[in-house]
């Protein structure tokens, strides 16, 4: 459980909430460009997992050990996250989308590893309480470290003051960007601590093959495991349907944030403060779900929390400063009436906390239905398969948010795009069994 509260605060405080808005809304002076780049940096690294996910998985599942794994992964998200400091404003946005990309295949390379040791280590009766658990473990992690950098890093340009009234610590410059830059080496700093109790303390599978058979006969059994997807329909119809609504899901978590910030003006404050009132909100929502789950199912979990997102992700796209649901007129904003002072705001963020109600129980109770629908020995290559599902149409949200924005210089337009992803994804899912076999 310690893993997804070392891992969390990279998507949380360096994707979602502060660097990703800073590189849309800071590293360049056109936003609408700096999302469209930002997807198609979500792009790359979504295909590279995609291919990458499970191969890996039915690599660790011929060798044994996951650990060795996920310390090589670790090491080079450590030092990719590191090097985000030197992403200041003006500089191209290559160089920190490339860092980027490889953060996040090691990252998500990680968790594949980490996943597929739970139902050697968890009751199927206990992985949804178990995956919730951790879950909302990590997003306490990620306001943790979200809150830190508000009240001690985050400054106002104009008065170079926290929201304390205090100078940031370290001499942070916030007219530089370093209050977003620095998440990047926060970020590293956190994983390379919280990692070392899972990697020192958690029991791992032992070897059971020499070296040089493990790719051959991993690769055979990951061949043999596409093959067999044929006939466990109800297990291809799950991850089929996952396919599609995780990837609507993790476009909603990663440019939310950063659609707000091109449309309402926030920086890293407002930012902040957005994420921390979201990661309350899922913290709370998964501790339930982990006793909800045991009660109802994972799949009817799922079911609620899409129709949710999809009411939500209406509610987010149809509000703008002066109105809402399109043609709602709401009070048009002062400048400088305070936090969150506009009615457009205010209602963005009621849609906004609705997300944060749902996005985690979605995931976590996805991951405990995959738990219960394989077993033991097949863990790493169908968690790697999972993994591909969440990520080989990855490309198709983030391309489609960022190619509709640069042809309608909308970005509403482009958001509006992850409805069809939410709303497909459930469609399959309706009549998915349960377990999936």
């Amino acid at each position: 459980m310690l893993f997804d509260w070392a891992a969390q605060p990279f998507f949380t405080v360096v994707i979602s909430f502060i660097f990703g808005p800073y590189f849309v809304a800071r590293l360049t002076d056109d936003p609408a460009y700096g999302q469209a780049i930002w997807g198609y940096t979500l792009v790359v690294s979504g295909v590279a997992i995609a291919i990458l996910s499970p191969i890996l998985g039915s690599l660790a599942d011929a060798a044994g050990p996951r650990k060795p794994w996920i310390t090589f992964f670790a090491v080079i998200k450590i030092l990719s996250l590191g090097f985000l400091w030197f992403a200041v404003p003006g500089s191209a946005l290559i160089y920190p989308a490339i860092l980027l990309v490889f953060a996040s295949i090691a990252a998500e390379c990680s968790i594949v590893f980490n996943d597929s040791m739970m139902p050697r280590l968890v009751a199927q009766d206990q992985s949804g309480r178990i995956s919730n658990m951790a879950w909302g473990l990590g997003y306490l992690g990620g306001m943790i470290v979200l809150i830190f950098v508000i009240l001690f890093v985050a400054a106002d340009p104009q008065t170079g003051q926290t929201v304390l009234g205090q100078a940031p610590l370290f001499g942070i410059d916030a007219a530089r960007g370093e209050d977003a830059r620095i998440t990047g080496p926060i970020a590293a700093l956190w994983y390379a601590v919280f990692i070392l109790p899972m990697l020192l303390f958690t029991p791992d599978a032992p070897r059971t093959q020499r070296s040089r058979h493990v790719i051959r006969n991993g690769l055979t059994e990951l061949k043999h495991t596409f093959a067999g997807l044929r006939q466990r329909t109800g297990l291809l119809r799950f991850l089929i349907a996952r396919m599609i609504y995780q990837d609507g899901i993790n476009a909603i978590i990663v440019l939310g944030g950063t659609y707000a910030a091109g449309l309402f003006g926030w920086r890293t404050l407002q930012l902040g403060a957005y994420g921390i009132l979201l990661n309350i909100i899922a913290i709370g929502a998964c501790l339930g779900a982990a006793r909800l789950d045991a009660m109802i199912g994972s799949k009817r979990i799922i079911i609620l929390c899409l129709i949710s997102l999809i009411f939500a992700t209406v509610g987010m796209i149809s509000t703008g400063p002066d109105h809402t649901l399109f043609f709602i007129p709401l009070t048009p904003p002062v400048e400088g009436a305070g936090l969150f002072s506009s009615q457009g705001e205010r209602v963005y963020l009621a849609f906004s906390l609705l997300v944060g109600l749902t996005f985690g129980p979605v995931q976590a109770s996805s991951r405990s239905y995959m738990a219960r629908s394989i077993t033991v020995d097949e863990a790493g290559r169908y968690f790697g398969i999972y993994a591909l599902t969440g990520r080989a149409t990855s490309f198709l949200a983030p391309a489609a948010v960022a190619t509709v924005t640069l042809i309608s210089g909308s970005a509403t337009l482009g958001m509006a795009t992850l409805i069809l992803f939410l709303l497909v994804g459930l469609v399959i899912l309706w009549k998915t069994p349960y377990p999936a076999i």
